[in-house]
């Protein structure tokens, strides 16, 4: 593993202990074993380096649905429905530590948002309507189906229960293929 991959591997963690407004660079440079030089030259701020980790630490949700954007006849419905939704449960999940203390402050939050932009968290949003239109294209979705408001209740869901198994300090239910059933009798 290089220096990069172990700044983003470090990062992950003092941000999982101590949250995004709290874990400073130094702190994840030490935690890393390397100067905050070093991480300087591998992130451009601490923002830089929690996109790296979202991308590269947690689930890849997005990579996921690009992929069954492009190829969605490739499995079941189902299946895709369930691989969504146990992606989503695990990217929240492991999210929450990290990101919850943005919302620490009003000018955090904002500041954040403001350099997060097309990467907000709208895109995962984004991606399972996209998802859900390449099935209506196939015809396994009906074509009335709201697909904006359908990915919202899937990845609403998925973020209600990382929350709780967060907030109770307790491992979530294996609600993957529970949901994408319920969501799979609506569509």
């Amino acid at each position: 593993m290089g220096s990069r991959a172990e700044i983003v591997a470090a990062a992950a963690k003092v941000m999982r202990e101590q949250g995004y407004a709290h874990a400073t660079t130094k702190v994840i440079a030490q935690t890393a074993g390397y100067s905050e030089a070093m991480l300087y030259k591998h992130f451009r701020d601490k923002t830089d380096l929690f996109l790296s980790v979202l991308g590269e630490e947690l689930p890849a949700l997005g990579a996921a649905l690009g992929e069954l954007t492009a190829n969605p006849g490739r499995a079941s419905l189902r299946d895709n429905l369930t691989r969504v939704a146990r992606l989503g449960l695990a990217f929240y999940l492991g999210g929450f530590p990290i990101a919850v203390s943005v919302f620490s402050s009003r000018e955090l939050l904002r500041s954040h948002r403001e350099r997060l932009g097309a990467h907000g968290p709208k895109v995962l949003l984004d991606g399972v309507a996209n998802y859900l239109r390449a099935e209506v294209s196939l015809g396994r979705v009906n074509v009335a189906t709201d697909v904006e408001a359908a990915a919202a209740l899937l990845l609403g869901a998925c973020f209600q229960q990382a929350f709780l198994a967060t907030f109770e300090e307790r491992e979530p239910a294996d609600l993957a293929g529970r949901l994408a059933d319920t969501l799979l009798a609506a569509l």
